[in-house]
């Protein structure tokens, strides 16, 4: 192959690479807004983890017992 066809091939990858990656950020962003909006998540208070990390701060979530108990046995069922 020439070096100017390797430069082509570079640049459609690069292009292709590129607005593929934009894509997925949108879907990633419409993810994260629609999911709000249902409210089965709320993002933002997952962004205050970083601004008040101290020890002795309140669980940004806390589990259920259900929770802890269906976690546990799935825990257990991988150790058997």
């Amino acid at each position: 192959m020439e070096y100017e066809t390797i430069r082509e091939i570079q640049a459609y990858a690069y292009f292709f690479f590129s607005v593929f990656l934009v894509l997925m950020m949108y879907g990633y962003i419409h993810h994260l807004y629609s999911s709000e909006k249902k409210g089965t998540k709320d993002y933002e208070k997952y962004g205050k983890i970083a601004l008040d990390d101290n020890i002795d701060s309140i669980p940004v979530e806390k589990y259920k017992a259900q929770d802890r108990d269906r976690l546990q046995k799935e825990e257990n069922k991988g150790e058997l």
